[in-house]
């Protein structure tokens, strides 16, 4: 019951990032490794409304197809588009649909990361990653480059999968 209340609040935080939008703005012309847009700490997995391809899209990025867990991910982007992602027990969800046989486990062999911005006009701009390793633990560090939209608004980042159907979302933290 605690950890479904924690996931809960966990889920109605990313949510909230998403409607007030308090991430700062990519500058053009901004190179600097120094420069980070987005440091985040903690992560959420998809659950409820957003599974599946009939579920409701974030950033126009569907949910993957069971529900996923997460017990740590952390990471940051720069200006210059420098990706940095560890995660540690991204797995199905211990609930059904999931056969008893997947829970608790990774099913896929490869994660990679989204780093979605929203534009000028405040539309959805997606940047993947190439696919990296993750464990049938759900283990996996991503460390890429991608090329940042100009301006990058609010940025939001995603572990999907090689299809880019998302597992995690970042959940920025507010400032006391």
């Amino acid at each position: 019951m605690k950890r479904a209340r924690i996931y809960l609040y966990a889920l109605g935080a990313a949510a909230l990032v998403l409607m007030l939008g308090f991430s700062p703005v990519v500058q053009a012309g901004a190179s600097s490794n120094e420069n980070t847009i987005l440091e985040f700490e903690s992560m959420v997995g998809v659950s409820g409304q957003f599974v599946g391809a009939n579920g409701t899209p974030v950033r126009g990025l569907h949910g993957g197809g069971l529900p996923w867990v997460i017990t740590s991910g952390e990471g940051e982007v720069d200006s210059a588009g420098n990706v940095d992602v560890e995660v540690r027990g991204l797995v199905l969800a211990n609930t059904p649909p999931v056969p008893p046989n997947l829970r608790l486990t990774n099913p896929v062999p490869n994660f990679r990361a989204v780093v979605s911005c929203l534009d000028a006009g405040g539309n959805p701009v997606n940047v993947s990653t190439g696919p990296f390793p993750a464990s049938p633990q759900g283990n996996a560090e991503i460390e890429a480059t991608v090329q940042l939209p100009r301006p990058c608004r609010d940025p939001i980042v995603f572990v999907t999968s090689p299809g880019l159907a998302w597992f995690a979302m970042s959940v920025k933290q507010t400032e006391d």
